[in-house]
């Protein structure tokens, strides 16, 4: 077997879930969005505007840790989807309008 091949399952894809939504409401997550910038492009983006990615998504058996999770634009959430970093860059999915 090569590759990262971990399926977390259901179970834990909710609990996981269910940390996310506690860590948003914490006040590191608010500090985090404080800065109003995107961890990935590295935009200014409001504070209400950031969304929560996973470095490591759940769906490849990521945690839901301060260690793991980033503020993020809706942009770049939408392109990295379930991707591992290694795997993504920012703009890469963009269409160039140029």
């Amino acid at each position: 077997m090569s590759g990262f091949s971990y399926i977390p399952d259901e179970d834990e894809v909710k609990r996981e879930k269910n940390n996310a939504r506690a860590l948003r409401a914490s006040q590191w997550w608010k500090r985090k969005c404080a800065k109003g910038r995107c961890y990935y492009c590295n935009k200014a983006v409001p504070a209400k505007e950031l969304t929560m990615d996973h470095i490591v998504p759940i769906a490849k058996g990521g945690k839901s840790t301060k260690s793991n999770v980033v503020p993020c634009c809706k942009t770049c959430n939408t392109e990295k989807k379930s991707h591992l970093l290694m795997d993504w860059q920012p703009g890469s999915d963009e269409k160039n309008t140029d």
